[in-house]
């Protein structure tokens, strides 16, 4: 134990100059019961128990943190591995450690499980839950997971003395929960060590030969930087900024990766150095920026500013790639020294402690947001795979940063389109979004796009949110927006359908039973209530048959098989049954002057498919499910149509078709296309009342000057899918 007191003395003069006499006592008499509840408990390595609590205070207190967490920290594991409950930590120490050492408990409770578990049928599910809940303690108070950053720091650090089983468990764990939590949060010094400490366990022997041939180079390293900074500290003097010039060695994990991912040898390897430049102010930064823009070559395409355009953790610094004497290549960072301390500290650094107050700025507000915003966009996602892949993209993103035509800055994932874009601005833009200008130019929504665009939105009130769009979006956001929206029209569908086809079959049969036997009915049927039942109708997850056999208690009567629908006769009408119900198939997109049927679609409803409909010969095989259908003119209703345009490449021939479009008062849903060896290939989805007008529209199409051809399509998926680039 007297090392343990040593380390508490330490800890304790580490504080001193920051902490109130009250801050000091609170955590004094954190460590007295944390010792007193860990007495008689050892590690695995034989060392005391209560040691590893005074490591983790150690870590925190070197992040800065307030009392309660340097507190918390100490007592992080009373309850989980004591006779100790909460309710003494909330008596003796307030709500907010109890709140801290309960959020810590419950994520190690879940580690536990999750170990106990591993190796089982669904691992998917068991990482998804894990992070959901893992999410969860973080959105109550962000300083839970940076106690539980500084425990598992502490416990890779030690992690030798554990079984070699164990050890790689760990490891691989870090690597899949902390390190990407860590880069979200913009903790890069915590990130770099977790990752070099689990690439030891995981991958030994790789680990060895870097490290011996990282040593091999040092000196030659350490010379090579001096070199560099002497005439950089000089020219910086000359323009009046006092810099803080470091050498920064790349760490162990990134070269490893450079060299898989790259198919590299280590001597491949040619940025294992770089320097750090911290300078008095943000102008003192691109000073600096010029500075070593004079004295080395740079790399085209290697500058970075996250300084005017910051990442979401709220990291800033200048990036750019020289080359220095002998042909070295070096990345420069260049910072002042807050962006310096929230660089290397993350969210840490947003709390700040002074005077007896924590502090807490706008950063990490923006954090807090960020973990409620995923948490509830994932209530729409019940696929474990699907919540990874999400959350992924989330953790992991490259950023992108766009503008709004108002110069307002959007950070986006690589790879995402102005649809993502859209539901980025807002929800309702995203639903109704058709076509976007990029930089002035019409473009199609599924175009991916790149840093500095200048984005505008197109919308029209009669857009609505396609199946098809999950296809292409990227952020979780959109993703969840569409589903949404999608789940819930149709529901309302199916329950307006439903309610029409009852009502239609019990007048047929001339039955009425009142509402309370129609509920009574539902529940019978393992439906909640009448909408319910609805709802299973109009989805065709419950057959008419099923519901009056029910109702009346006779046995449903067979149908006799036929070879194919018939195509006319007294079947259902369109107008019988209210449009809204009917949903024109999206296979085959069917317009008034189509000949049509109608096919019962299991949680779709009644779609009306074409005469010719590539899947006919697939509907024609389940014919207890066939309805026949009539147009009945509608001259306000309007249906999706998709038509594909070929022409020679050439400026303004997408603004061309679109004026001959908006002469003839379509309404354009949205556009897709691409363009290469100077043909253009578009895809145009518009609204039009019936098979004529579509006839006209692209009659006039084709005497768009270049336009080759102009056909009819059926639906997606289209041969030009995700290759957006227009002229």
């Amino acid at each position: 134990m007297e090392r343990v007191e040593r380390r508490f003395a330490e800890l304790l003069e580490l504080l001193r100059p920051h902490y109130l006499p009250e801050g000091m006592e609170l955590v004094e008499r954190a460590f007295a019961l944390s010792r007193e509840a860990h007495m008689g408990q050892t590690r695995m390595s034989g060392e005391p128990f209560v040691s590893h609590c005074v490591e983790v205070a150690h870590i925190l207190a070197e992040l800065q943190m307030d009392p309660e967490t340097v507190a918390a920290g100490l007592l992080h594991d009373v309850v989980e591995d004591t006779e100790v409950r909460l309710g003494l930590i909330r008596r003796e120490f307030g709500e907010r450690v109890a709140e801290l050492v309960d959020g810590v408990t419950r994520i190690a409770q879940i580690e536990r499980k999750r170990e106990e578990r591993a190796g089982g049928k669904h691992p998917e599910a068991k990482q998804a839950d894990y992070f959901r809940k893992f999410l969860l303690s973080m959105a109550k108070d962000l300083r839970v997971v940076l106690i539980k950053f500084a425990d598992r720091l502490h416990n890779m650090r030690t992690i030798s003395s554990l079984p070699p089983e164990t050890q790689r468990y760990k490891a691989l764990e870090t690597l899949q929960v902390y390190v990407p939590m860590a880069h979200r949060f913009g903790m890069y010094k915590l990130k770099n060590e977790l990752e070099d400490l689990s690439f030891k366990v995981l991958h030994p022997q790789e680990y060895r030969e870097i490290e011996r041939k990282v040593a091999m180079k040092r000196s030659e390293r350490e010379r090579r930087l001096e070199e560099i900074k002497l005439p950089l500290r000089e020219a910086l003097e000359g323009e009046g900024i006092e810099a803080e010039i470091t050498g920064r060695a790349k760490h162990f994990y990134s070269i490893f990766r450079k060299m898989v991912e790259g198919g590299k040898s280590f001597e491949e390897i040619y940025d294992l150095m770089g320097i750090r430049i911290i300078v008095p102010t943000v102008g003192d930064c691109y000073t600096a920026l010029g500075v070593v823009h004079r004295l080395f070559s740079h790399v085209e395409g290697r500058i970075k500013d996250y300084i005017a355009h910051p990442k979401p953790n709220g990291y800033q610094s200048l990036h750019t790639t020289v080359v220095v004497p002998e042909g070295q290549i070096l990345e420069v960072q260049i910072r002042t020294p807050e962006m310096h301390r929230v660089a290397e500290m993350g969210i840490a650094a947003h709390w700040r402690y002074k005077e007896g107050k924590v502090e807490e700025d706008e950063q990490l507000e923006r954090h807090i947001r960020w973990i409620r915003e995923v948490l509830e966009r994932q209530k729409d996602t019940r696929d474990p795979k699907e919540f990874m892949e999400d959350l992924k993209i989330e953790l992991y993103q490259n950023e992108i940063f766009v503008f709004t035509p108002k110069g307002e800055i959007k950070a986006l994932p690589k790879g995402a389109t102005a649809l993502d874009f859209a539901f980025s601005v807002h929800t309702d833009i995203g639903l109704h979004c058709y076509a976007a200008k990029v930089n002035g130019r019409l473009v199609p929504i599924s175009t991916q796009l790149q840093t500095g665009d200048m984005v505008e939105i197109l919308t029209s009130p009669n857009q609505k949110p396609h199946r098809d769009w999950l296809q292409f979006v990227v952020t979780s956001k959109a993703k969840s927006r569409i589903k949404r929206w999608l789940k819930a029209e149709a529901y309302e569908d199916s329950v307006r359908l439903g309610e029409e086809l009852l009502a239609k079959e019990l007048k047929r049969r001339r039955l009425r039973p009142d509402e309370e036997r129609l509920e009574e009915l539902a529940r019978s049927l393992g439906r909640r209530d009448l909408e319910h039942l609805y709802a299973g109708l109009g989805s065709g997850e419950l057959s008419l048959s099923q519901v009056v056999h029910k109702l009346t208690g006779t046995e449903p009567r067979l149908q006799r098989a036929r070879g194919r629908p018939a195509p006319q006769g007294t079947g259902l009408r369109l107008k019988g049954i209210d449009n809204v119900m009917i949903r024109a198939a999206a296979c085959c997109c069917p317009l008034p002057g189509d000949e049509v049927f109608g096919f019962v679609t299991k949680g779709r409803g009644i779609s009306v498919h074409r005469a010719g409909c590539p899947n006919i010969e697939r509907l024609v095989k389940d014919d207890g499910r066939w309805l026949a259908v009539e147009w009945e003119p509608d001259p306000e209703r309007t249906y999706l149509a998709r038509i594909f345009v070929r022409a020679d490449d050439r400026k303004r021939l997408l603004e061309d078709i679109v004026q001959q479009i908006s002469m003839m008062d379509i309404n354009i849903r949205g556009v897709t296309g691409k363009a290469s060896l100077g043909t253009a290939e578009n895809i145009f989805e518009v609204d039009v009342h019936d098979r004529k007008e579509l006839e006209d529209l692209m009659a006039r199409i084709r005497k768009v000057r270049g336009v080759r051809g102009v056909q009819r399509l059926n639906a997606p998926p289209y041969p030009m899918r995700h290759r957006t680039k227009l002229t």
